[in-house]
């Protein structure tokens, strides 16, 4: 058996599956028989030759690279690519109330849902993102059938609570690859999914959306006006309320301060940070942080974060000696990944390459696709490998390579 059949057909079953497109549906995408599908994928038939390389290439939404050339097969299989941002689009561009009968003969279960809710918010939090971006647009999807149909409004409340957050899961997807009008169509979903319900929860967490779309779209003061809004229309429900509120109510100020750092207003930054900070206080044992991570550990990261967006590194690092570095280990991959970034641009700033570099390791260690595959990590690679020589060079080198940028 040819090694190089071997490795393309498991990538083109790789993709196969990726792309969730069946044995049959996929051979009679490309003019072939089952059987000749099943030759490819287990390396018995070689797929070198060009134009159905090409055919099966096409279909599968990747380059033939991707199958035959082994670093950008490991590159392509460790990022979302363009064919699942489309998909999510076009999640988002569904209406099922127009057709859910026809659509859908056996719709999700709430319980379903929820379930399928809980593993994309794991995969996020392990910045496992291809594993969201594969199976997103299929929750979009299904619970917006679930709303559609929901006959009681506790139904009602559980089904758009669901929906709005799997349009936040897919706009904080789309802003973390920079695809930022897709993902102010997703925050705008958000909202308009939970204003109906007039409930406090769900209209916090689509706030937290909205506020960071117009963040990235340059509408930063505008943001810090939507997140204070809803932060006084949640005040009075603090006392009573239940474990969701409080954490959600901590996050708009840590939002907000991220909106005011991004228009150099190093005095609101500051003001919400401390606001977050007296939230922390008051957090307790019955307060739920798994969806928010908010706490003492994301608090502080989000200073850094604050403070390396006002390209204030110096501050950013003196900030990061108070920290005690065992509640930073606490924080979920994602947010340890972020952190680390952020630490690795303040070195940079104040030309600590070494650190920086040993910052920027690090998180490609921790999670992988954050560095490889984000705009941002990528515009770090390019500073460091402009800025650094000799051994140290060599390392960003090799990241780059990785991450496939030109060294």
């Amino acid at each position: 058996m040819d090694d190089q059949a071997q490795a393309i057909g498991s990538r083109v079953r790789y993709w196969r599956k990726r792309r969730d497109i069946d044995r049959q549906r996929f051979a009679d995408m490309v003019g072939r028989s089952t059987s000749w599908l099943d030759k490819v994928e287990k390396g018995e038939r070689n797929l070198l030759r060009l134009p159905m390389l090409e055919r099966v290439a096409d279909a599968l939404g990747v380059a033939p690279e991707a199958l035959t050339d082994d670093p950008t097969a490991r590159l392509a299989a460790d990022c979302v690519d363009a064919t699942e941002v489309q998909a999510i689009r076009s999640a988002l561009g569904r209406y099922p109330a127009l057709s859910v009968n026809a659509s859908h003969t056996k719709p999700a279960t709430p319980d379903q849902i929820k379930r399928q809710l809980e593993y994309l918010g794991h995969s996020w939090l392990s910045s496992n993102f291809t594993a969201v971006a594969q199976h997103l647009p299929k929750l979009i999807e299904d619970a917006q059938v679930a709303v559609e149909i929901a006959s009681t409004d506790d139904e009602q409340l559980a089904t758009r609570r669901s929906l709005v957050m799997a349009y936040r899961l897919a706009s904080s997807m789309l802003l973390k690859f920079e695809a930022n009008d897709v993902a102010w169509l997703a925050a705008d979903r958000a909202m308009q999914t939970a204003l109906p319900t007039d409930d406090t929860v769900a209209l916090a967490r689509a706030t937290r959306s909205v506020a960071r779309a117009m963040t990235s779209a340059g509408q930063e003061s505008d943001a810090i006006v939507v997140l204070g809004g809803m932060a006084d229309r949640m005040r009075p429900h603090l006392p009573q309320s239940d474990g969701d509120l409080l954490p959600l109510f901590g996050m708009l100020f840590l939002a907000a301060s991220m909106a005011a750092a991004k228009i150099d207003d190093d005095a609101v930054a500051l003001m919400m940070h401390e606001e977050a900070d007296a939230v922390v206080a008051r957090l307790s044992d019955k307060h739920r942080t798994h969806y928010t991570v908010f706490g003492p550990a994301n608090v502080a990261a989000h200073r850094v974060a604050a403070l390396t967006r006002l390209r204030q590194g110096g501050r950013a690092l003196e900030y990061v000696a108070s920290i005690d570095p065992a509640i930073m280990a606490s924080l979920p991959t994602e947010r340890r990944a972020n952190y680390l970034l952020d630490l690795t641009a303040s070195y940079t700033y104040t030309g600590s390459y070494q650190n920086a570099v040993r910052s920027l390791t690090e998180a490609e260690r921790l999670a992988p696709q954050e560095v490889r595959c984000r705009p941002l990590a990528h515009g770090l690679l390019r500073a460091l490998l402009n800025s650094t020589n000799g051994s140290l060079s060599q390392t960003v080198r090799n990241m780059a390579t990785r991450a496939g940028i030109p060294a």
